[in-house]
């Protein structure tokens, strides 16, 4: 017998767009902020016509301010927006026996899949609520590093906010190190996460990794 499925409208066009935007901004702050870490310069001719570690510099601090930008309007869609991606989807891992009955699934202990009583899976929601707690540490530790060297204008102002922070942190050295660990860790949350996306659609087959492209997921429809 045929297997009927539904088409479900799992994401907005807000959604998927402030999703491959953070996606895309993140990988170019990770490949310059290595190159800022570690420099290196081919080109030919005079140093002083060398300008390679100003431009990284520049798209990086670019990428970080547009992170910024998609961090505060992720958080903004978390509280306002009419679809069903909310605030409340990050704290599914808070209904403690579909989180187990997940990790058993995961762990292949058993064989019945989790609910999905909220958008998120229960190790979804840990697993993005973590997502947006790194994003707020690595952009108030990179507007630290920014404004480090700014003693006037826009940047020097929000420098005064954030360098108390600073201070807990240990200073530069200790901002400059948290900010290193959490590209790392960024890193890592990339692999994990396109991983269990393909690992996900190949098991369910609801098109989970080309639904945040057209929006939908299709789901077997109830008998």
């Amino acid at each position: 017998m045929k297997e009927t499925r539904q088409v479900v409208k799992e994401w907005t066009v807000a959604m998927r767009l402030n999703h491959w935007s953070m996606a895309f901004s993140i990988a170019v702050l990770i490949v310059t902020g290595f190159y800022i870490a570690d420099p290196f310069s081919i080109l030919h001719g005079e140093t002083v016509d060398k300008f390679l570690m100003g431009n990284v510099r520049f798209v990086h601090i670019l990428f970080g301010i547009f992170l910024t930008f998609l961090f505060i309007w992720r958080i903004y869609l978390a509280f306002f927006s009419k679809f069903h991606a909310d605030w409340k989807d990050f704290f599914a891992f808070t209904d403690w026996p579909n989180t187990i009955k997940q990790l058993k699934f995961y762990a292949l202990i058993s064989r019945d899949p989790p609910e999905h009583k909220f958008l998120y899976g229960p190790m979804q929601s840990i697993a993005y609520g973590g997502l947006m707690v790194m994003v707020l540490f690595i952009v108030l530790t990179g507007l630290i590093l920014m404004g480090a060297g700014y003693h006037a204008g826009f940047t020097a102002i929000v420098y005064l906010f954030v360098k108390p922070l600073e201070n807990l942190m240990g200073g530069l050295a200790g901002v400059r190190w948290i900010h290193h660990i959490l590209t790392w860790a960024f890193i890592l949350f990339i692999v994990v996460h396109v991983y269990m996306a393909f690992w996900y659609d190949v098991i369910f087959k609801e098109g989970t990794v080309s639904s945040m492209i057209s929006g939908n997921r299709f789901k077997k429809a109830n008998p």
